[in-house]
């Protein structure tokens, strides 16, 4: 398969949140649009957080939004590939050994903010010698491993903000290997993006910063660098940054509130484009209307009563094909067809399919006219028209219009106020139902 190759990179260290699964979804559909290929790679090197159960719950909240994936990667299989291109970084002194200790190094970056100078590493360690190093190694301090940028500005076009630069000569050498010896994303990721033949890399704007010092680092291992497209990041309807103190805006929350997949991705592909935010039936829509030209600048701003109001939106715009295998065997198409405009989430069909099925207990309001109405029930077989059919003639025979002649029978046929039309349910209610209901008997 040729085109463009691109993947998402989550930590199973936690739960997906609507922030980087908007990465995910952009991957995918781009991906998808272009006839490419969606990676999953999961950055589980942090032995310690990174869980089972996370990386099964990524998985899952994935394919629940519809984003399958043509190979999946664990970085914890590459650790040799990582000691390959640290050994490669080395030998080309690009890579260098660093003995300060944290408190040293936060010393360092106060003394220089206190002088009004920029917190950039001063390179000390350059300057030791090897008997330096090693009395350092015998009083037990193990390096840490830092990249050396070289003095230039970087500039790449990114797909969303256009046209990018970063002066390397003012930022400070990043850290790639740990004290430890376990090894940062900035560096790891760089290593997979070309072992994985990575074409596009498209994330959130918080990585833009990084980018100048990780294209460098692609150079350092004589590979070209992707291009790159990043996106603003998600706010809420205030503009402040989305909460994830209570996993509200996680994927899993979401599903378990109702909300359905095809509205979390159409908002989220939407939301900060010049596309309007509508409810989708399928994904191709969206992969049909992905493109990066589109994605505005401005913070993209989310709202989960916009999310739970689509989610309905889009309840009622599904076709009965698409929703059958989430229904119960008693919701056939009929009843979702009359049903799903009245849906506020998919649990809400069982309300109607008992309204439908029965029994119910009916609310009486003026009996003596619903027993009329009983009498005046039209002999089956029942349509849509039947409603209509029916209803004229008890408003000729008893003067009734408007909700004196609809609000009793509703209230007698469904034991609501308020619901789907009528003429659409009668017909599924049926005449035994709908004449017990009528004269006040359970049915």
């Amino acid at each position: 398969m040729s085109g463009p190759v691109v993947r998402f990179a989550p930590s199973p260290t936690g739960l997906l949140h609507v922030g980087n699964v908007r990465a995910a979804l952009f991957n995918w559909l781009y991906a998808r649009r272009h006839g490419g290929r969606f990676i999953l790679r999961l950055d589980d090197t942090d032995r310690q957080r990174s869980k089972p159960e996370y990386e099964a719950a990524i998985e899952r909240d994935l394919t629940w939004l519809g984003l399958s994936w043509d190979a999946k990667e664990r970085q914890s299989d590459r650790l040799s590939h990582y000691d390959q291109a640290r050994d490669r970084l080395v030998a080309s002194a690009r890579l260098y050994p660093c003995y300060e200790t944290p408190e040293e190094l936060e010393f360092k970056r106060k003394r220089l903010l206190a002088q009004g100078r920029p917190p950039v590493y001063d390179r000390a360690a350059l300057k030791l010698d090897e008997a330096a190093r090693q009395k350092l190694e015998e009083e037990g301090r193990r390096p840490h491993w830092r990249f050396k940028l070289a003095s230039e500005e970087v500039r790449w076009n990114d797909l969303v903000r256009g046209p990018q630069h970063v002066d390397e000569a003012s930022q400070s050498d990043p850290v790639l290997v740990r004290a430890g010896g376990s090894y940062l994303y900035s560096f790891t990721s760089v290593v997979d993006d070309i072992a994985l033949g990575i074409t596009h890399v498209v994330r959130g704007e918080d990585h833009v910063t990084n980018t100048g010092a990780q294209i460098q680092i692609f150079r350092a291992l004589d590979a070209g660098e992707p291009a790159f497209a990043h996106l603003p990041l998600l706010v809420d309807a205030a503009g402040g940054g989305l909460s994830k103190r209570t996993g509200s805006l996680s994927v899993a929350d979401l599903r378990e509130r109702g909300v359905e997949a095809l509205a979390i991705d159409a908002l989220l592909a939407r939301l900060g484009t010049a596309d309007p935010v509508e409810p989708v039936v399928s994904l191709d829509t969206l992969v049909a209307t992905v493109d990066f030209t589109r994605v505005g600048r401005a913070a993209a701003r989310f709202s989960e009563e916009e999310l739970k109001q689509l989610s309905a939106r889009t309840l009622h715009a599904l076709p009965y094909a698409a929703v059958r295998a989430r229904l119960d065997v008693h919701v056939g198409e009929a009843l979702w067809l009359a049903v799903r405009g009245n849906l506020a989430t998919l649990a809400d069909v069982k309300t109607w399919a008992e309204v439908v099925h029965g029994p119910i207990e009916p609310m009486i309001e003026e009996a003596a006219f619903l027993q009329e109405a009983a009498k005046a029930l039209p002999g089956e077989p029942w349509s849509e028209g039947t409603w209509k059919t029916w209803t004229s003639v008890l408003s000729v025979a008893s003067g009734r219009k408007g909700r004196a002649l609809f609000h009793p029978l509703r209230l007698a046929l469904t034991g609501r106020e308020t619901g789907p039309e009528m003429a659409k349910l009668l017909p599924l209610i049926g005449r035994t139902k709908a004449a017990a209901r009528l004269l006040g008997e359970a049915a």
